[in-house]
């Protein structure tokens, strides 16, 4: 994957909140917002109440990054030499620019999310969540929550891709949840979890628009019409199934458990998360994405 250097970045799409304190938030009731935080534990068995928190996390410690250095520090793709963690504002960038073009082209408007940086614990309207959750989208707030320490363990807990394509094809399954929170597609979650179970038609959704995104990743520009992303390779996409198949409910139960239980699925198989993102990436159409109508996942 090339950038275009030349590019122009919004970084005020970006929260940078590592480094704040948490304070005590008490966790929402009910809400899907709650179902994708607990996704994590029902497939590993853990406990929601730890993952979600007390209100006694202490303060989170400064890191790499604190607050207010990105809005600073990342100005234009150029700025990723500095300061590395500028690519995540890209794929933020290009993920809405894509999402907004899409949606212009259909007659509607998209309505931007916050991607929220964070370490070791964060307060949302959907509640409090520990990085343990991993990377989340809470629609009572419409913002996607992400400690960067997960990709770390991506690569080495999880065995996942070290390419760049594979950090931006989570990023963009988290903003397919907010296309599906803007579109309804989320009040269609009956069934909590299991091989088709809503929960695992949302998640493959949003598979899917994360290949949408990446059939047009070459062409979302930022203000000045500028593509964020100048090439992609067949690399990028390989990295990119290769994150979709460390995801997997399988591939994490097989490798955690060394037992697979289909009945607690809440995102599904590897197979079928890399089918799905190939369904999008192909066919770059909202309609093809539908899993709620398909009758074989």
């Amino acid at each position: 994957m090339r950038f275009n250097r030349r590019a122009r970045l919004d970084p005020s799409q970006v929260s940078d909140q590592r480094g704040r304190p948490v304070g005590r938030t008490a966790a929402a009731g009910g809400g899907i917002g709650v179902i994708i935080l607990a996704l994590f534990a029902l497939l590993t068995g853990t406990n929601p109440a730890d993952l979600l928190g007390d209100g006694t996390t202490p303060a989170i410690q400064a890191s790499p990054g604190a607050e207010g250095e990105l809005e600073q520090e990342c100005q234009v793709v150029a700025d990723i030499d500095e300061n590395p963690d500028c690519r995540f504002v890209l794929y933020v960038n290009s993920a809405q620019a894509f999402w907004d073009d899409y949606f212009a082209a259909a007659g509607s408007q998209y309505t931007q999310a916050t991607t929220t940086f964070f370490t070791t614990a964060v307060d949302t309207v959907c509640g409090r969540a520990s990085s343990q959750v991993g990377p989340f989208y809470c629609p009572g707030d419409q913002n996607v929550y992400l400690d960067l320490g997960f990709f770390d363990e991506l690569r080495t807990t999880y065995g996942g891709p070290s390419g760049m394509f594979a950090e931006a094809y989570v990023l963009a399954h988290e903003y397919g949840h907010h296309v599906q929170n803007l579109t309804g597609q989320m009040s269609r979650v009956r069934s909590r979890s299991g091989p088709d179970s809503d929960a695992v038609r949302l998640e493959l959704q949003a598979d899917c628009y994360a290949g949408m995104w990446a059939r047009q990743a070459t062409t979302a520009a930022d203000v000045s019409g500028r593509p964020l992303i100048s090439d992609l390779t067949d690399q990028d996409i390989r990295d990119a199934l290769a994150a979709a198949n460390t995801v997997g409910d399988d591939y994490i139960q097989e490798r955690f458990q060394g037992t697979v239980t289909p009945e607690s699925w809440t995102h599904g198989s590897s197979e079928q998360r890399q089918a799905w993102f190939t369904v999008g990436y192909r066919s770059g159409d909202v309609a093809a994405c539908d899993t709620f109508a398909a009758s074989s996942l």
